[in-house]
């Protein structure tokens, strides 16, 4: 499997124990206030990571540029200053709000950067089940 496409999926793992735990104290005080910061995590660390991952662990040939390995860091920056900023706005505390709104923007930057590597022309390197390359 590409590096880049393990640095997704290991990221990602991450954001899924970070959405849990948020979910977990959620579910015991009874306060479900931070709801969506809880939601982001899942959602755009957990799922598209694991998706962006999945993409490159296929493509192992656009895994390699580093345009790609930019686009993981650019999307990761955003997702790791969103969630905890996000986080704290829900909890009352709108001097978060900047920042959560910079990473939005940091975070669709990298969502582009992955639309740029999708629909490149670059050949794609298929790979089969059991690691066989087509003819």
């Amino acid at each position: 499997m590409p590096q880049l496409a393990q640095m997704f999926f290991k990221t990602a793992v991450i954001f899924l124990i970070v959405g849990i735990a948020m979910g977990l104290q959620m579910a015991i005080s009874g306060n479900h206030n931070v709801i969506g910061p809880h939601a982001h995590a899942n959602l755009l660390g957990w799922v598209t990571m694991a998706l962006f991952g999945t993409y490159y662990a296929f493509n192992p040939a656009k895994s390699e540029t580093r345009f790609a390995v930019a686009q993981f860091w650019i999307y990761t920056g955003g997702v790791v200053v969103m969630v905890p900023s996000l986080y704290l706005l829900y909890l009352g505390y709108p001097q978060a709000e900047p920042l959560t709104a910079l990473s939005s923007l940091v975070i669709l930057a990298g969502v582009l950067m992955f639309a740029v590597v999708l629909f490149s022309k670059e050949r794609v390197a298929t790979v089969l089940p059991g690691g066989a390359a087509p003819a």
